[in-house]
């Protein structure tokens, strides 16, 4: 059970991180369940050509 608890605790910090960092990039972020909800006018376009928003949360 601790590692269980262990690596859930891992995921919803890291699901923070990537909400986190998605703001940084003027992104609204929300946390919703096991899901990171990102909305924005224009988010798919941007979203294929920014590679910021694109590596937001990775390596944190």
């Amino acid at each position: 059970m601790r590692i269980r608890t262990m690596l859930e605790d891992r995921a919803a910090r890291r699901r923070a991180e990537i909400a986190e960092a998605l703001r940084a990039e003027g992104i609204e972020a929300t946390v919703e369940g096991e899901a990171v909800r990102a909305r924005a006018a224009g988010l798919i376009a941007r979203w294929m050509r920014d590679l910021a928003l694109r590596e937001a949360g990775r390596g944190a």
